[in-house]
């Protein structure tokens, strides 16, 4: 772990795993792998780590979804009025959403919405406990779901992180 707001390359691949167990269009033979690897970054990294993971792709999806709008003024998604309200509004759906870990991640996103690091926000607030974690995984999937809308293309966002994490495996390869 390193404590200026860099996240472990694998650490965030196992997060973005995290979001493809989640997602029920991701083939079952491809969940379990991503599931395999979600593990093998906890064994080599710890929990922490990837739960900075997501925190970190929580960050660059809000900025992604609110750089990326086109269209006139009064159709774009404004960050504090809409695209985090809608988020947390569909925390509930989640079973295991703890609603004591909302605050926290409520905070993450205003901070990405704000151009911050996310993960160094984060991170002045101590480790990420299990509870939180797990919230900042569904918000990772709500925030996916809704880029996928916004560019009315379901899978376009894991397709997008699959074709990053290909060139950037090309690259250090």
């Amino acid at each position: 772990m390193t404590s200026d707001g860099v996240v472990v390359d694998e650490a965030v691949r196992a997060a973005w795993d995290s979001y493809r167990v989640l997602e029920k269009r991701t083939p079952e033979k491809e969940r379990q792998q991503a599931q395999r690897r979600v593990r093998a970054a906890m064994d080599a990294y710890g929990q922490e780590e990837v739960s900075r993971g997501t925190v970190f792709l929580v960050g660059v999806l809000t900025a992604h979804i609110v750089g990326e709008q086109d269209g006139e003024e009064e159709d774009r998604l404004d960050p504090l009025g809409d695209l985090i309200p809608a988020v947390i509004r569909k925390l509930p759906g989640f079973e295991l959403a703890d609603p004591a870990q909302v605050p926290m991640v409520t905070g993450v996103l205003m901070a990405a919405a704000m151009g911050m690091n996310t993960v160094a926000w984060r991170d002045e607030f101590g480790t990420i406990p299990p509870k939180e974690a797990l919230v900042h995984s569904f918000v990772l999937w709500l925030l996916a779901d809704l880029f996928d809308s916004l560019v009315e293309r379901p899978g376009a966002t894991d397709q997008l992180m699959q074709e990053t994490f290909n060139s950037l495996a090309a690259e250090s390869g």
